[in-house]
């Protein structure tokens, strides 16, 4: 009885949580008349493409497509990279202030992104004088952002990984003539790749859906707009076309869905040893 209780419980916060995905890919399939209903159902009896047509026919749908795929997969692959040296260093070694820089780690998780928006705006813009391609209005003004808000929960996630695995470990491969650096790359990352994947999903499914700084950096470049900026041709004073911004919506799901079904069994592992940590 407890279980089949815990288990209806379980189903009740699952249905609630889906719901609105199940809403979104309706509504994208409903025509427009059944959409702005003043009695709308959970359901249609005319389903159309039409919606999906009009989305996909947005001037340079495929270059925002794009940019949105190459800022997410730079974000991921930076954040693998510098997280894993990171957590690596902040574990393995003992150093003058390491426990101040463990703890801005946490601060910096506590700071609203809203609160932080219009200070970057104005670094960027600093960075852009310097830096073109990392200034406002390029691609890579998204990247170090999202990076910077992507690394300091990465790190703290990681540490635990890597202080899971036994010193004695790589004292082993040292004596067997193993150096640092393939220890590292050999022989602690793949130990470590569960966390690692958790990490990039988080980071890919942030850069992936952002809107605010896409919003606020890509200001004039309309060929650097991401995605989630599309959807804004179908925001209309009058009324809002709701038709093709869920299917927009809907397509904009499938790389992460995709990402998730290819990382799933390391996912998995990787949020689980996070709990254990």
């Amino acid at each position: 009885m407890r279980r089949w209780l815990t288990e209806g419980f379980v189903l009740v916060i699952a249905a609630v949580v889906a719901f609105p995905l199940f809403w979104m890919v309706l509504s994208a399939f409903k025509p427009e008349d059944e959409i702005i209903s003043a009695d709308p159902v959970p359901w249609t009896t005319r389903p159309t493409l039409d919606s999906f047509t009009r989305a996909l026919t947005v001037a340079n749908f495929g270059r925002y497509f794009m940019n949105s795929i190459i800022v997410a997969l730079v974000v991921v692959f930076l954040s693998i990279l510098i997280s894993f040296l990171a957590a690596t260093a902040l574990t393995r070694f003992r150093f003058r202030s390491r426990t101040t820089l463990l703890i801005m780690l946490l601060v910096v998780q506590m700071v609203p992104v809203e609160a932080l928006t219009v200070p970057l705006f104005f670094l960027m813009r600093s960075v852009g004088d310097s830096v073109p391609a990392f200034g406002l209005n390029h691609l890579g003004s998204l990247v170090l952002v999202h990076l910077a808000f992507s690394l300091p929960f990465a790190i703290w996630m990681l540490r635990g990984f890597v202080a899971a695995v036994p010193v004695e470990l790589e004292e082993a491969a040292t004596l067997d003539g193993a150096s640092r650096f393939r220890f590292l790359w050999q022989v602690l990352f793949p130990l470590v790749a569960p966390g690692l994947v958790a990490t990039s999903v988080l980071s890919f499914i942030h850069a992936w859906n952002d809107f605010l700084f896409a919003k606020t950096f890509i200001i004039s470049a309309v060929e650097n707009q991401t995605l989630p900026l599309a959807l804004q041709v179908f925001v209309k004073p009058d009324q809002n076309d709701w038709g093709a911004i869920m299917a927009g919506s809907t397509l904009m799901t499938i790389p992460v869905l995709i990402f998730f079904v290819l990382v799933q069994r390391r996912l998995v592992s990787g949020l689980a040893g996070a709990v254990k940590g």
